[in-house]
């Protein structure tokens, strides 16, 4: 007997209110009993980090209960994001019609049962997780169980996450078991995997207003070298002024408030630079970078981490290019955006997400050279300044106007209610320190009651999915999005150290 579970993709990923569509094919050799075929939509949040080293106590045990002779001791948390169950064989009529612990008996030759599933909004791994969805077998065939937790975050389910091999991981599938009647028996499994982007909070009305972040410099003064007095060289009183007064500027990066960009568009950055005195000296720009930072918080139980990752958007260096700044202070111009404005974010960029043991969150980086001169004769200092704001980065696919209509009528927010990131202003902040990323510490879900009973009831819908239960999907523009593969001698049926559910003793 075998079993495969074929998905139609007509999308390269699925979104909230998709609904996924497939069927279960099973071919058979010969005659063969069985009591069951289930279909479910999982997710799964999975982190595992290790502890730090520690003082070992008389016994040989470190501080933590670590064995100090275990190099191998890690902590492992797993939460069930996303959990639907559909029994596709046999039918309600049949189940009906014969007892409940009752087998049925199939023909050799080839069996498809079609399935559907509708994806919803936020997670519910606090209804999910049970001692069965923490059981896994790790690469090398060795069985590791999960610790509960009760520490719990309902939010958008976050998008499909790779890159961080054996430390943190999203994935979203598909999972067919063929529960055979004899309990000596081996159930079927297959499992088939899709990339999962979630819609986007619905953005706030525009109002006219940036956010940014401000850098000033100061030009040094040329070294004035003694000359001897000649009567045919003279220098004007205004020209020395000039010289012993270089110019003085302001550095401004804006985006729009709030500061938000989009998966796989290009940013709606401003960069300003600004003369702080009189000086006839002319501006040139040297250098530009554009990076985005993104911030990983990592949480394994009482383990924490942050990893860093950085994508670079632009770079540009030896441009030398003049800016027609005016001669007098307080004159700003503005740096031309075609530089910049027709590069979209790379596919790779995942929008920021929240759930209960990690976490992505992003800030802005630019990086610019600037000198100054005059006659095309450029002085040999250069300024280079670093400015970082803090962005939000959204998916790009907007959630129906119907829903959104809805939830305006409804009493809960939730999940439409729109976010905005911190901005600098004057009255927040100074606009010439650079932007501190929150430390990992700062991932602090909400506390509920650990899950019981059978894994199998389904937990009820939140108020977002019960009010989006008749809506239609996504009618938009799909964003390109890709996350690393992940490689190994046990990937594919198996899994790595990860996962999967297909080793799992428990259907």
């Amino acid at each position: 007997m075998s079993v495969r579970v074929l998905l139609d993709k007509p999308h390269s990923f699925y979104t909230n209110l998709d609904i996924i569509t497939g069927k279960v094919i099973l071919n058979t050799l010969g005659q063969e009993n069985i009591s069951a075929i289930v279909v479910k939509l999982e997710g799964e949040c999975h982190t595992r980090l290790a502890g730090p080293p520690g003082q070992a106590d008389a016994r040989g045990f470190l501080g933590n209960g670590y064995d100090r002779y275990d190099r191998n001791q890690t902590e492992l948390e797993v939460h069930k994001l996303l959990y639907k169950v559909v029994t596709v064989f046999p039918s309600k009529e049949l189940q009906q019609a014969t007892l409940r612990s009752a087998s049925y008996t199939l023909p050799a030759g080839s069996h498809e049962y079609p399935f559907q599933f509708k994806i919803p909004f936020n997670n519910n791994c606090a209804a999910s997780n049970t001692t069965f969805t923490n059981l896994h077998v790790t690469t090398g065939r060795r069985m590791e169980i999960a610790r509960d937790t009760s520490m719990h975050v309902k939010k958008t389910l976050p998008p499909t996450l790779s890159g961080f091999p054996d430390v943190a991981e999203v994935f979203y599938f598909v999972k067919a078991t063929v529960q055979r009647a004899a309990f000596y028996k081996e159930n079927y499994r297959s499992t088939a995997e899709f990339k999962f982007f979630p819609i986007e909070p619905p953005r706030s009305a525009g109002n006219g207003r940036e956010s940014y972040a401000r850098r000033q410099h100061q030009f040094s003064s040329p070294i004035q070298l003694p000359s001897r007095p000649s009567i045919f060289r003279k220098q004007s009183a205004a020209a020395s002024e000039y010289a012993l007064n270089p110019p003085a500027i302001s550095i401004d990066s804006r985006l729009p408030d709030p500061a938000i960009v989009t998966c796989n568009e290009c940013l709606p950055l401003r960069i300003i630079i600004k003369k702080l005195n009189d000086s006839p000296d002319i501006i040139y720009l040297q250098l530009l970078q554009l990076e985005l930072i993104g911030y990983t918080a990592i949480r394994a139980h009482q383990y924490s981490t942050t990893q860093k990752g950085n994508w670079l958007i632009l770079s540009l260096s030896n441009l030398q290019m003049p800016l027609t700044l005016s001669t007098q202070a307080d004159k700003g111009m503005e740096i031309d955006k075609t530089l910049w404005s027709q590069i979209p974010l790379p596919n790779t960029v995942a929008p920021s997400f929240e759930t209960c043991n990690l976490s992505r969150y992003y800030e802005f980086k630019i990086k610019i050279g600037l000198g100054y001169g005059q006659g095309g004769t450029l002085k040999p200092e250069v300024a280079v300044h670093e400015l970082s704001m803090p962005v939000k980065v959204y998916s790009g696919i907007a959630p129906p106007a119907t829903l959104i209509a809805r939830m305006a009528e409804g009493a809960e927010p939730g999940f439409l209610r729109p976010q905005k990131p911190a901005s600098f202003s004057a009255e927040q902040a100074s606009p010439s320190m650079p932007y501190s990323p929150p430390a990992a510490s700062n991932l602090q879900p909400h506390v509920g009651a650990p899950a019981e009973g059978n894994a199998e009831e389904l937990p009820p819908p939140s108020y977002e999915d019960a009010i989006a239960e008749d809506i239609a999907p996504v009618d938009g523009p799909r964003r390109d999005y890709h996350q690393p593969e992940i490689t190994g001698p046990d990937r594919g049926e198996k899994g790595n150290g990860l996962r999967r559910n297909d080793e799992r003793l428990f259907p």
